[in-house]
């Protein structure tokens, strides 16, 4: 039951394609509408501006647009915008991919790909919102001494006030401050994360803890937040601060 609960949840996503190939995007807009997903498209960068008035769950953006590159336009999403994000790329460098998530991407696909392998990879991101649960507590915020994780509002506060994550940052910090002192891998967070079925370089944790912590102002040389393991993986430093009764 909870099951078909989740998979009707998915089928009610609205997802932005936005590639400056029309053949492109209505082959994606098939495959994604014969699984439920609402579609909508856009052939340029300012065109999926546009679109963002009335923001989707998930943006399907071709890093090489006509007129605003796509990692213009993911740096504008970014700006005031933590949706989900999957960059779709016909350069196969790994510098191209990673360049790409540090700037916030929640995924990346490189052409030429398969379309069920694009619906696949929307569906891994997506399930990333915990939401529905059941077993959701009453107050599930995570309180630590100058941190504070509101999983429901997805919203982190520390000392200075509010701090931007992007979806994926969010996510990643989540599943660490929920086992503090916990260690793990990057393959453990991979599957923990990003999903079971994720494909590419376990190095994309790297970049994000990278750019985690710079939104947290939490210093790699001497973390106070998230910790090195090296040859490991991370681990969240702070201990939990009980709430006043």
């Amino acid at each position: 039951m909870l099951t078909k609960t989740i998979q009707e949840v998915l089928m009610s996503r609205r997802v932005l394609v936005v590639d400056d190939e029309p053949q492109i995007r209505a082959v994606l807009r098939a495959y994604l509408e014969a699984d439920g997903f609402a579609v909508t498209e856009a052939g340029t960068g300012a065109d999926a501006l546009r679109h963002l008035a009335d923001p989707p769950d998930l943006v399907l953006l071709d890093v090489g647009l006509p007129d605003l590159g796509g990692l213009e336009v993911l740096q504008k999403i970014r700006a005031s915008s933590s949706i989900y994000v999957i960059l779709v790329t016909a350069r196969s460098e790994e510098v191209d991919k990673l360049v790409g998530l540090s700037v916030g991407a929640d995924d990346y696909i490189t052409k030429p790909f398969s379309p069920r392998e694009v619906v696949a990879r929307v569906k891994t991101v997506l399930r990333r919102t915990r939401a529905d649960d059941p077993a959701t507590p009453e107050d599930p915020t995570l309180r630590f001494d100058g941190l504070t994780i509101d999983p429901q509002r997805r919203e982190v506060e520390i000392d200075s006030g509010p701090a931007t994550l992007s979806a994926l940052d969010f996510d990643l910090l989540l599943a660490l401050a929920t086992a503090p002192g916990r260690v793990y891998s990057r393959t453990q967070l991979l599957e923990k994360v990003w999903g079971f079925d994720f494909y590419g370089d376990e190095r994309v944790v790297d970049v994000h803890v990278r750019s985690m912590r710079s939104a947290l102002g939490d210093d790699a040389t001497a973390p106070r937040i998230v910790g090195t393991v090296r040859g490991v993986g991370y681990k969240f430093l702070l201990k939990p601060v009980r709430s006043s009764p």
